[in-house]
């Protein structure tokens, strides 16, 4: 084995014209390479890293604090033969530049680039795709045992970060892999954060592992001993070489063992030479092994290992100071509205709780978790124990607000159902990222909300049309105790509308008529009254006379107006920003069939419903308005449905 130099000492960006990674076209790639190549690669790799992700966005710091990990893990396996699954996979940017993709990189997270995540339909060396935390133990023990039914012997890993291991899943798999013994390989990549920074038992157990007085007082006894030895030196040169490694010989079982995984580690993961070795070891190994890596989030970039927080997931930045590159002239976020709204409300009522699953700075409530610290509670990458958290708070007349995004809250649809509406409480439910996130593509977009929250009985919606709107639905719903309140709202800057106006509660159920029209009305919630409005100015030009909607609530619905505009309107057009079935669209023309206003002979009235949403199907990745036109849900794309289904049902222009 060959002793690597310290990467950390190395000049930033200094590497030779020659380039190593100019050579990588696969993982074999590696195989042949010297240690000063290896050096070399990792140094441009990281600076590759901060080309693309400056420009583009992207995870830039927990991919800068793999760097040695992957290119060990590809020089000791085989890929794609043998399978390595990422938890997550926004760490997975080494991967996809040594397994054929360098030449794409340019376009990650672009319009029709690579994805920022694992994707199986990318390449074959993608054995898992994710997006979402704690899946990579499960699907890695499935592949380990469809490998043992098809009589094969490859090797499978799952590499799993520390804070997805607070999530429960991961708890499930490591049972059920202790209890079948598979043979398989758990990387615990372990840098003390998540997004932000890791909370809990378990972040306090794996402390403990690092830095147990335990460990330091035998390991002290241990090499004064050996060192007293004639041939004490060379095995203790033999044990350093694995740093750690006379930890994993001497601690006491640790949790893992306990769960029938032999346990390697603590490691240095960003010493080469280290990791080579402890990977050959569990390599060897026959059943199940749990590999404690110890990495430096950000590595190698120092605003990332400053902040590594900030850089989990950033957007194009300066690359010599660490600066985001924003539009100064922007308005402010959905998020900071969100946060600085619920630490007005919470000044004013000590029952205001925030309750959010580690990601206190993404969902904007570091302000709040700063001036109210016994009011907020990071629970972890778990929101099925949030939102239960929330629905026990809420039993004991607290008003607990759970801020999640919207993709993630779909992992807690259980608890929704049974632990917060089945018992009608008034847990109050904050849906950041609602709609399409753009970049991050289709493990992120929070389209599914509208229909997997209009199924639930008792729950109340709502979506604002602008920032302001939110503050006065935040309001509404820090007063709402008749059951359980979801609020969604998007990713990125408001429309710049005023703010100012003092805050104020809305009327459950109660929809805003923005323009009265004649023929064509347009009812849309959300980020889609803008667009609506819009449309209708458009469809002017045309002829067109539509009038506008702005919903606020999707459930309870404005069912009174609704009627009205049956009767007076000849096309009712809907419009959302998420999937149609099952959606806002759907559910006014249930209730329109169901009071028998579709049957013209019934109502006397020939009325017409046309579904303005996502159809069935993925989204991919893309800037928005991009992926917005080719859903024809951009103002050309409206206008012109409508205009088409109108001519359809012999609607003309005035």
């Amino acid at each position: 084995m060959f002793q690597m130099a310290d990467l950390t000492k190395a000049p930033q960006g200094e590497v030779s014209d020659n380039k190593i990674l100019d050579r990588i076209s696969s993982p074999k790639d590696l195989k042949i390479l010297t240690p000063q190549e290896i050096e070399q690669l990792a140094a441009e790799i990281r600076q590759l890293l901060i080309d693309v992700t400056s420009t583009n966005g992207g995870h830039l710091a927990p991919n800068l604090g793999v760097v040695e990990l992957t290119l060990a893990m590809h020089r000791v396996f085989d890929c794609p033969r043998d399978k390595i699954v990422f938890d997550v996979g926004h760490q997975s940017y080494i991967h996809k530049i040594i397994t054929g993709r360098r030449k794409e990189f340019a376009t990650l997270r672009q319009y029709k680039g690579l994805s920022g995540f694992p994707k199986r339909s990318e390449s074959e060396c993608d054995a898992f795709g994710a997006g979402h935390s704690s899946t990579s133990i499960s699907a890695a023990l499935g592949i380990a045992a469809a490998r043992d039914l098809a009589g094969d012997d490859y090797n499978v890993i799952a590499v799993i970060g520390d804070g997805a291991m607070t999530g429960g899943m991961a708890f499930e798999a490591m049972n059920h892999l202790g209890d079948t013994q598979k043979r398989m390989i758990v990387i615990l990549n372990d840098n003390e954060m998540s997004i932000s920074k890791n909370v809990g038992a378990m972040s306090t157990y794996l402390y403990q592992l690092r830095t147990g007085d335990f460990y330091k007082k035998v390991k002290s006894d241990l090499e004064g001993w050996l060192g007293r030895l004639d041939y004490g030196q060379d095995v203790l040169s033999a044990i350093d070489r694995v740093k750690g490694g006379v930890k994993y010989l001497m601690l006491p079982t640790s949790i893992f063992e306990h769960l029938g995984l032999k346990y390697f580690g603590p490691v240095d993961g960003h010493n080469l030479t280290a990791l080579l070795e402890v990977l050959e070891l569990a390599k060897k190994e026959k059943g199940p092994v749990l590999v404690h890596v110890l990495t430096t989030k950000g590595k190698g970039y120092k605003p990332a290992e400053e902040k590594p927080d900030a850089f989990h997931g950033t957007g194009p930045f300066e690359i010599a100071t660490g600066k985001k590159i924003a539009d100064p002239a922007a308005p402010v976020s959905y998020t900071k509205v969100f946060g600085s709204t619920l630490l007005d409300l919470a000044g004013k009522d000590k029952k205001i709780v925030a309750i959010t699953a580690s990601m206190s700075d993404g969902t904007g409530l570091t302000p709040f978790r700063e001036k109210y610290p016994d009011r907020f509670f990071d629970v972890g990458i778990a929101e099925q124990h949030a939102v239960t958290f929330a629905a026990g708070m809420a039993s004991q007349g607290a008003k607990p607000f759970v801020a999640v995004y919207s993709t993630f809250m779909q992992r807690a649809y259980d608890q929704l159902l049974h632990d917060v509406c089945l018992q009608d409480l008034p847990v109050r439910i904050c849906l950041d990222r609602a709609g399409l996130v753009g970049d991050d593509g289709s493990t992120h977009h929070g389209v599914f909300d509208f229909s997997y929250l209009l199924g639930l009985p008792g729950m109340t919606v709502m979506a604002p049309k602008d920032e302001d709107e939110l503050r006065h639905m935040l309001k509404t719903a820090a007063s709402f105790d008749k059951g359980p309140i979801a609020l969604r709202y998007p990713r990125g800057s408001g429309l710049g509308v005023d703010t100012s106006d003092p805050l104020h509660e809305l009327e459950v159920g109660k929809a805003e008529e923005l323009k009265e029209g004649s023929k064509i009305v347009i009812w849309a919630i959300g980020t889609m009254v803008d667009p609506a409005v819009k449309a209708a100015e458009l469809l002017k030009t045309k002829g067109f006379d539509a009038g506008v909607v702005n919903m606020r609530f999707a459930k309870p619905f404005d069912r009174e107006l609704l009627l009205e505009h049956a009767q007076k309107y000849d096309l009712i057009v809907t419009m959302e920003e998420g999937v149609i079935s099952g959606g806002v669209g759907e559910t006014l023309l249930e209730y329109l069939n169901e009071e028998g206003i579709m049957d013209e002979e019934k109502s006397g009235h020939l009325l017409h419903v046309l579904n303005l949403g996502i159809r069935d199907e993925f989204v991919p990745h893309g800037k928005k308005d991009l992926l917005m036109r080719d859903l024809g849900l951009d103002v050309k794309g409206i206008a012109a449905a409508i205009e088409e289904k109108a001519a359809s049902c012999g609607i003309v222009c005035e």
